[in-house]
């Protein structure tokens, strides 16, 4: 906090698919276990792993031939990928090329077992995986080695109704179960209870805007430990933060 001097960590060499290059980059994690960064690197179509020790200048391929959209890591440094192109989430043990599938996998559609075009991704501590399903609305919880998900939020078609999302993105599940939504189409930040049927809005629903309580196109969310949201605002080329109750 209150650094001036911004220092490149990973690409930084111009658009390409070298090993020294970032094309288009739409996700990162730190691996504290080995001190590096995990970078989803979509229109290379892979997924790389850079050093954060001083004096690196490339990254290792990880996973190969995935349109990767989103990453998440678990407790026990578990690897899940979720892929847009067939709309399917998967796990992966670092170093493992091949992965299991533990969320999609049956083709682009909205039945339970189903996605279409899978964006954020979180995974609790039991293994857990929520799923922004960004074509079909909802937000999809797939328990460890279930066939099908369960809809969690959303799933009543597009709209902007406390029962809708348009293209949920940005995801959070707290320890209680409480699902929080970046609602893309709607420029809103959702809240669903556990079990809820339909959700509350915490920030936005006030149209697309510049205001300090606006969006445009909003993205990422995340928290930090005293509760703070940090919402990635787009087409406004900003992050915002915001103290929720």
């Amino acid at each position: 906090m209150g650094d001036t001097n911004v220092q490149v960590v990973a690409g930084g060499n111009g658009k390409g698919n070298q090993l020294d290059q970032l094309n288009c980059p739409t996700d990162v994690l730190i691996d504290k276990e080995t001190n590096s960064l995990i970078i989803c690197d979509r229109v290379n179509r892979r997924v790389v792993r850079w050093s954060r020790r001083s004096g690196t200048t490339q990254g290792e391929i990880l996973i190969n031939n995935n349109k990767c959209s989103r990453l998440a890591m678990d407790d026990q440094r578990y690897l899940y990928i979720s892929d847009i192109e067939k709309h399917e989430v998967k796990r992966y043990q670092i170093g493992d090329k091949n992965g299991t599938i533990v969320a999609g996998g049956n083709g682009k559609g909205a039945g339970l077992n189903q996605l279409d075009y899978p964006t954020n991704i979180f995974v609790d501590q039991q293994q857990t995986v929520y799923v922004s399903d960004y074509n079909n609305h909802r937000v999809m919880k797939w328990n460890k080695g279930a066939k099908e998900g369960i809809v969690v939020a959303g799933g009543q078609g597009q709209g902007n109704a406390l029962t809708q999302f348009s293209h949920p993105k940005g995801l959070f599940v707290d320890t209680l179960g409480t699902i929080y939504v970046a609602d893309w189409g709607n420029d809103r930040v959702m809240r669903w209870p556990k079990g809820a049927k339909q959700g509350t809005v915490i920030v936005g629903g006030n149209g697309s805007g510049e205001g300090a309580n606006q969006f445009n196109r909003l993205q990422g969310l995340s928290f930090d430990r005293h509760g703070n949201l940090y919402v990635v605002d787009n087409a406004n080329h900003r992050v915002q933060r915001f103290s929720i109750e």
